[in-house]
């Protein structure tokens, strides 16, 4: 294994052990991450978002990750994410395929995809079956995504 598969083991071990800071300390300082939830975000955005997460999931969030490739450039995995969605109370297992970009070592570029409408069918209920696969939906999702994690840093202040 080389370092930068080691790199992103240490960083879904340290998700899957609810500890950001170990997360954290995987990224470069200018991290940029994208996914279908939140959009893009770069800097202490991410790492708050990720301690948000940890934060809201109380615990019990599951984390599997496999499939893990890297070179020094860039890398991939697959991750699971299995947890209850806080606002509806609804159990999500989302599938998640992740890239890397690394510079100096660490992760600088962090892009997650996952199937958005499956995601909001499980989440959201019957409006996500019915509406999850809209532009309207989907940007609905990531306004609600960055109102709660600007909300989280603002209680966090």
């Amino acid at each position: 294994m080389n370092t930068t598969q080691h790199l992103i083991e240490e960083f879904y071990a340290g998700f899957a052990e609810g500890n950001a800071k170990t997360m954290a300390s995987c990224y470069h300082k200018e991290i940029q991450f994208q996914d279908p939830a939140f959009g893009k975000l770069e800097g202490p955005d991410v790492i708050d978002m990720w301690e948000m997460l940890i934060e809201k999931g109380k615990g019990a969030i599951k984390i599997e990750f496999s499939d893990v490739e890297a070179n020094e450039l860039s890398g991939t995995a697959k991750w699971v994410a299995t947890y209850t969605f806080s606002k509806t109370n609804r159990k999500v297992v989302n599938v998640i395929r992740a890239s890397f970009v690394f510079k100096d070592g660490l992760i600088i570029k962090h892009t997650d995809d996952f199937d958005i409408w499956k995601w909001s069918k499980q989440a959201l209920g019957l409006p996500g079956y019915l509406l999850g696969w809209t532009g309207f939906m989907q940007r609905k999702i990531q306004e609600n995504a960055l109102q709660s994690l600007r909300y989280y840093q603002s209680k966090k202040k």
